[in-house]
């Protein structure tokens, strides 16, 4: 056990003993994400490097505190890629922040989620027990999957202090297309019909770009796969497009490419904030659901199953209630400026049963709840 390690696991111990509560924090990126942030600050950013990477078998193995840039820079020099995508909001983010997180980007539809990736982590638990689950291969796991289960506990559960990612060689061929003049409705009855096509469909994103005189609804699609697959499907679906009446276009790649970034890492116009009153509500939703009647401004990604709006704290309840109609929820994702405590639940409340199920996971895993308290849930 190197120091860096040696000295946090004296840190968690002691808190145990004292049940004093700890602040997990690897960079800060995500701070905004989830309930309260309470307890002494535990920083993990020591913890960073990469232990193992072997190419040949897709498989590479990180400490936590392993800024997320520097492993995709690392995978980019031999051709791969965390083909989740996932948000990194400001420099620094690192990778045991992307697992505790468990948020993907824009290819969440077609590539999979960061569960889909994780082979295995090495974590200490609330009694300063340094455990390891998984490995770095798929069929490694037997029983209940622990690995996957650290993903969006958001520090819950224990310190993460190695994670084995599976990876995927880059893309070959890419294009995105763009089209104006695509209403809501008919954006995702068109995505959901060539989903189930054999087409090279690899993002959405619908949104009513202001920038535009006058304002227009736009939908913008990446292709990704083997170049023939990429350049057939090209032109059957700006045919598609036109037929709506939309003006649909192959973007430049380079510009395509900064604006997927701005969208995975939500720097797009759309995310900053129109009013300091109004929160960033996310709902996640079946992909085949229709369009919402909600008075508000949307941005629609994985070709309708998230859907971001920007509405006030007390439009909670029409909101869960609209996602929950359809079999949803909703998650309050970023909190006002002007809400000094939060007035509500961030995330959907739990049934019964599985809260007692993250009840029992809590108890487990950190028997003296000294872990992010009341970072998921308030009462947790």
């Amino acid at each position: 056990m190197d120091s860096s390690l040696a000295q946090i696991t004296d840190r968690v111990r002691a808190a145990a003993a004292d049940r004093a509560p700890l602040r997990l924090r690897g960079s800060g990126s995500k701070d905004f994400y989830g309930e309260s942030l309470q307890g002494e600050l535990l920083e993990l950013g020591s913890l960073c490097g990469i232990s193992s990477y072997e190419p040949t078998e897709l498989v590479v193995t990180v400490r936590a505190g392993t800024p997320l840039a520097e492993l995709e820079t690392a995978l980019a020099e031999k051709g791969q890629c965390l083909a989740f995508e996932p948000p990194r909001f400001v420099i620094g983010a690192t990778c045991g922040g992307m697992v505790a997180a468990g948020l993907s980007g824009p290819a969440r539809a077609s590539a999979g989620a960061v569960r889909d990736y994780v082979l295995g982590v090495t974590l200490l638990n609330g009694r300063g027990e340094l455990l390891t689950f998984g490995g770095q291969v798929i069929k490694n796991v037997a029983g209940y999957d622990v690995s996957r289960l650290m993903v969006g506990a958001l520090g819950t559960l224990g310190v993460l202090t190695e994670i084995s990612l599976k990876i995927l060689p880059a893309v070959v061929a890419e294009a995105t297309l763009m089209a104006s003049g695509v209403t809501q409705q008919a954006a995702l009855d068109l995505l959901n019909r060539w989903g189930g096509l054999p087409l090279p469909l690899n993002a959405s994103c619908w949104v009513r770009d202001d920038s535009l005189s006058p304002a227009r609804d736009c939908l913008f699609v990446r292709l990704r796969g083997a170049v023939a697959a990429v350049e057939a499907a090209c032109p059957r679906l700006l045919a598609d497009l036109r037929s709506l009446g939309a003006e649909a276009s192959r973007m430049d790649r380079a510009q395509a490419g900064a604006d997927w970034d701005a969208c995975r890492d939500q720097t797009l116009p759309f995310f900053q904030a129109p009013a300091p009153d109004l929160g960033l509500w996310r709902l996640s939703l079946p992909q085949s659901t229709p369009a919402l009647d909600l008075p508000y401004a949307q941005l629609i990604e994985w070709h309708g199953a998230q859907r971001w709006l920007w509405a006030p704290l007390a439009a909670q309840a029409p909101l869960r209630q609209a996602a929950a109609s359809v079999g949803g929820t909703a998650t309050l994702f970023r909190a006002p400026q002007l809400a000094s405590t939060p007035a509500i639940d961030r995330f959907s409340p739990l049934s019964a049963p599985l809260a007692q199920i993250h009840r029992r996971l809590k108890a487990e895993f950190d028997p003296a709840g000294i872990f992010n308290r009341g970072r998921m849930y308030t009462d947790l």
